[in-house]
């Protein structure tokens, strides 16, 4: 019998849509060229951060910080490439699989920081990262 994945989800404040599972599963089952923090979906890119909902973060604690479900805003991006399918988001402590976009604004984002870079944005002063 062939071994099976299988992903325990803990919803806190927001549920997953199928679609959101379906891209989470993909992109988790990719290889991915270095470790990766967790997966977000319903991201946006606002202000050379990465917002979304998170998943799999290696940082979830049992008092519920980066706890599945729950709304992340990454420290700024210093690179935001292409990986396979999907985009990785790299800040100075981690990266990010982004999975799905926000359907109103979300690849808008992304082709903004694209086209300027993070040179565009005011960047976070280094305290909150």
């Amino acid at each position: 019998m062939a071994a099976s994945n299988t992903y325990s989800i803990d919803l806190h404040s927001r549920r997953y849509t199928d679609f959101d599972l379906l891209r989470i599963a993909r992109a988790a089952g990719q290889g991915y060229a270095e470790p990766v923090t967790a997966y977000l979906v319903n991201a946006q890119i606002i202000a050379a951060c990465a917002v979304g909902v998170v998943f799999g973060h290696v940082n979830a604690s049992p008092d519920g910080r980066f706890a599945d479900g729950h709304y992340l805003r990454s420290s700024d991006i210093q690179s935001l490439h292409k990986e396979g399918r999907f985009w990785v988001a790299t800040t100075q402590r981690s990266r990010y699989v982004i999975a799905t976009f926000r359907k109103d604004g979300g690849r808008a984002g992304l082709r903004e920081f694209l086209k300027g870079g993070a040179k565009t944005f005011f960047t976070s002063p280094n305290r909150l990262q």
